[in-house]
């Protein structure tokens, strides 16, 4: 099967198959904050990740491209990150390396959007030579080297070999010329992988948890035999940001996978993200409804998480991480079992007058 074929079976299973919810969000809850002081007019959402500076959390993240349809995809995507102001990557790019004809359906999204924070994106199995190549197809400011070894395994044509992949990734740190954020493509992240690729040179990792499009489901979908053993394999979203946080800033840690409310979001971010990406949820909308319902989604969004923060108390989104959290449930579960402190979300801000 043809790379752009494969691209847009991916689109046509993701939208069919959906988003399964189950990220572990639910399991964070705010400690309400019956003296918030403050004012929705107060309230800042810019936030920086790496050396970038960005005007909104969310970002829209990584996709489809290498397709004739994608094309218009990628088109509909920049077209609502220029109008919401929040950055945008593009899918994989391997494919428009290996097929110069492919470009078109990348190089579109800077074209709808001149000015805008765009991403490249390519696997781990990309060389720093690639990784400029792709930045500059897009004229990227950052470029998303993705994980997905599971996706792989389970994919007829996928590869089977990730040796090296740390050494390659660090190789494209050094000499891709732009800040490199490291995403998981719904798996889920560790806080020693997560240690490893910063100290590799990343400036940012993308937890991409379990609970947003589910790729194992996906290509289990295009299998003759499928491999279900899979279909519920990794670390959902709310475990995975932990791990994360346990060795990252906000402002290297993006948190993804199935969030799809102004709630999670706040949730997220509240945790210790320094921007959340959203998927699966976005394809959707666009798809279904077009271009201008998107950015109202996403300007609902924006509109939903600046509501939580005054309701919180918070002005700017280094206030809203020191918000109270109780984590609870299965998070809490998995927290305890890896060692991962949650006290210290319930704990923070408050006064304990009888300890």
């Amino acid at each position: 099967m043809s790379r752009s074929s494969r691209k847009m079976d991916h689109v046509r299973y993701a939208l069919s198959i959906g988003q399964s919810g189950r990220n572990g969000l639910d399991d964070i809850r705010f400690v309400h904050n019956p003296l918030p002081e403050t004012s929705l007019e107060q309230i800042s959402l810019n936030t920086s990740i790496g050396d970038l500076v960005m005007s909104s959390p969310i970002l829209i993240n990584a996709m489809t491209g290498g397709a004739g349809e994608t094309e218009q995809i990628n088109y509909g995507l920049a077209a609502a990150a220029k109008e919401t102001g929040v950055a945008m990557a593009v899918g994989s790019q391997m494919a428009a390396l290996k097929n110069p004809e492919a470009a078109a359906s990348f190089a579109v999204a800077r074209k709808a959007n001149p000015h805008g924070v765009l991403f490249a994106n390519l696997g781990s199995e990309a060389t720093a030579d690639e990784a400029k190549r792709a930045v500059d197809m897009i004229e990227a400011n950052a470029i998303q080297i993705h994980l997905n070894a599971v996706q792989e395994l389970i994919m007829p044509e996928g590869d089977k070999s990730f040796t090296g992949m740390l050494k390659r990734i660090e190789s494209i740190a050094a000499g891709a010329g732009v800040p490199v954020i490291v995403k998981e493509v719904g798996f889920g992240m560790t806080s020693d992988a997560a240690w490893r690729l910063l100290s590799a040179g990343a400036a940012a990792v993308d937890c991409g948890g379990f609970g947003g499009t589910n790729f194992a489901a996906i290509e289990n979908a295009r299998r003759d035999v499928p491999l279900s053993c899979f279909d519920d394999w990794g670390n959902t979203t709310a475990v995975s940001l932990l791990e994360v946080l346990v060795v990252s800033p906000p402002e290297r840690t993006i948190a993804s996978g199935g969030i799809r409310t102004g709630l999670e979001a706040a949730k997220a971010l509240a945790a210790g993200a320094g921007a959340v990406g959203m998927a699966g949820f976005f394809l959707r909308v666009l798809r279904e409804n077009g271009v201008q319902a998107l950015i109202q989604t996403i300007n609902d969004l924006l509109n939903e998480i600046r509501l939580i923060m005054a309701a919180a108390g918070a002005s700017r989104l280094s206030e809203l991480r020191r918000a109270p959290l109780v984590i609870s449930g299965e998070t809490a579960h998995w927290c305890f079992a890896r060692g991962i402190d949650i006290q210290k979300y319930a704990r923070r801000n408050g006064i304990h007058p009888f300890e």
